[in-house]
């Protein structure tokens, strides 16, 4: 798959197959992560890999989905992410006030190396980070900044045309729909 292609392709996964991902596919991601552009090249994250059904289902509680039309589009048992990668940030290193374009920089790479590899994958902010903190024994000068949720994909949401507001929804095919501003609204030449 061409990068490009990932790119346009991809849509958030909220519903997920129970098929396990390979150790070395979620390391290849985490490589995919670490190798992210960093602020001051000062690298201040670090990924924990949650694959034990136990600690998932902790995490599965500490996490918010799909804003617009909770509950309705959270993952229901049998569809649940086979695994997460939570990237958390070093505060004693990190650039001051850059770390969450670190972690966003590494996200996208997970997201996108995921994607070709036909993994679906849900990036999560609205989360307990306390919580979370304490069920994986996170020290304290980390924070939480994203769980990045992961599991091969069990539905096909699709990009809709823009229409009166930025709300995702359910279509009458019940796959989610995510309004998408055209090109020309949003892309300037030379000047505003």
């Amino acid at each position: 798959m061409e990068v490009y292609d990932a790119v346009v392709s991809r849509r958030t996964i909220r519903k997920f197959k129970q098929r396990n991902i390979p150790f070395r596919v979620l390391k290849q991601l985490v490589n995919a992560g670490r190798l992210a552009p960093s602020a001051a090249n000062l690298q201040p994250l670090k990924f924990i890999v949650v694959t034990a059904a136990k600690v998932r289902e902790k995490i599965f509680g500490c996490l918010r989905w799909a804003g617009y039309i909770s509950p309705e589009w959270n993952p229901a048992k049998g569809q649940k992410p086979v695994a997460y990668i939570v990237i958390i940030n070093n505060l004693e290193i990190a650039a001051q006030g850059h770390f969450e374009r670190d972690s966003g920089a590494a996200a996208q790479n997970i997201i996108l190396s995921a994607w070709e590899k036909d993994i679906g994958s849900c990036w999560l902010g609205a989360i307990d980070r306390k919580k979370i903190s304490e069920i994986l024994k996170i020290p304290a000068a980390y924070f939480v900044d994203t769980v990045i949720a992961l599991g091969f994909k069990d539905e096909k949401p699709g990009a809709v045309k823009w229409g009166e507001d930025c709300r995702y929804y359910k279509g009458k095919d019940g796959e989610l729909k995510i309004p998408k501003r055209a090109m020309k609204e949003i892309l300037h030449r030379d000047k505003f």
